[in-house]
Order: structure tokens, then sequence, then C-alpha cells
């Protein structure tokens, strides 16, 4: 049986003595007290689980030419983001793209925008989460592993997965279609992801994953996509 996953004001009063508590890598330090004795418990968690196809969803955040403008290696990211919606357009799995006020920023990439089956999410909050028609999009599609792919690292895609993994979603960072105005940001926010228990992983581990095997009845179909992203 999985352990229990505990917040930090249950740990005391859990009356669990033997079970091995898995805490977020936030709360490794905290301790339980029982009869007297104090147990540190330094067990990090991190996302364990493959990708499941029928759990998945993508959230594509902010990819704005006016941003992309100034990202580090923006080509990279617009090629494996928009291989990734391919990818996730094939093989059924839904999508959710966000802008961020687009009003005085511009439309979504339009190289992108075709991809999409719906209009993207117009917004004012760096994080997609707490935006209520991000929220209304996922509560509706009900999964609860959340694929994040845009810009930029540091900012909004950090506080998104920060705020989604605390509202208790499995969330998967594609580090290879983020990016950031430099190197530097980019690695600092995948760092504190991965610190935080977001799990990171390269765009072509998640095509592969939502698929398991070359037997997939869309095999054939995503392989160019994953062939011309590389």
């Amino acid at each position: 049986m999985t352990p229990p996953y505990l917040e930090p004001n249950s740990i005391r009063s859990n009356p669990l003595s033997e079970s091995i508590l898995l805490i977020r890598r936030p709360f490794v330090n905290w301790t339980l007290e029982e009869g007297g004795n104090v147990r540190t418990i330094i067990m990090l968690v991190m996302n364990a689980s493959v990708l499941d196809l029928n759990k998945s969803v993508v959230l594509a955040v902010d990819l704005q030419p006016r941003f992309l403008s100034a990202i580090h290696q923006a080509e990279r990211v617009v090629r494996r983001s928009g291989a990734l919606l391919g990818i996730a357009r094939i093989l059924g799995a839904p999508v959710i793209a966000t802008v961020q006020y687009s009003e005085k920023m511009g439309g979504f990439a339009p190289e992108l925008a075709d991809l999409l089956e719906t209009e993207p999410i117009d917004k004012l909050r760096f994080s997609c989460s707490g935006c209520a028609q991000v929220d209304a999009g996922l509560a509706h599609i009900g999964r609860r592993q959340v694929v994040l792919v845009g810009i930029e690292t540091h900012i909004c895609v950090t506080q998104t997965a920060l705020d989604l993994l605390g509202k208790g979603f499995e969330v998967f960072v594609c580090a290879d279609a983020v990016g950031a105005r430099t190197e530097d940001r980019h690695q600092i926010g995948l760092g504190r992801l991965r610190d935080a228990g977001v799990a990171i992983l390269h765009s072509e581990s998640a095509a592969y994953e939502w698929m398991r095997s070359a037997d997939h009845p869309q095999f054939r179909n995503v392989l160019p996509l994953i062939k011309s992203s590389a």
C-alpha cells in the first residue's frame, strides 16, 4: 500500500507509528514525536510516476512572439513545444494554452496556434493556476498529470508548477520545451522545480511514456514529429 502523504501540521498527531511517512521536499526537516521518541523524517519525495496518456493534460504557457524574441534558444523552445503539442493532438491528450496580457503583448505564436483545438486563455496572473478559466478547464478535463511547456522557466512556468503541485496535481516540466531570457535563469528555475518535487523530463520522454510501446497504433504518426524536433 502506498504510504500516506502528510502535511506538516498533521505529522505530530498522526497515529500511524509504523508507517513510512512520505513528506514533500519543502517539509524534509519536520520531526515526528511518538511516546517521547523523536524521529527525523528525511525522505525526499519526487514525482515517481510515468506519464499516463489517459491522465495527462498539456499546459502551454505564454508562447507569444513578443516574449519569445528575448528568450535564450527560443527556436528550440518553439520547435520542441510544437512537436509536443502536435503529438498530444495525435494521441488525444487535451491541451490548454495561455497568453499573458495579450492586449499589450500579442497573441500565441502563429506557428503553434494551428495545433490548438481551443483558443488560448488570456491572463494577467503570472501563474496559470488561480486563473479562473484555466482552473475551470483543468476541472472540466479532470486529469491530474499536468505537462508544462512554455516561458519563462523561472517565472510563469515555476509559479504555475508550484501552485499546481500544492493543489495535488502531478506536475511534469519538459526542460527542452521551456525557456528563459538567459541560461542561468532557465537552470535556476529548473533546479527550484526539481527540489520542490516537480518531475523534469525531455519532451521526447513524454511522447514515449504516452505511447509506452512501439505497437501503439499512432507510433508511426508520432515518430516523424519526434525526429523533426531533434
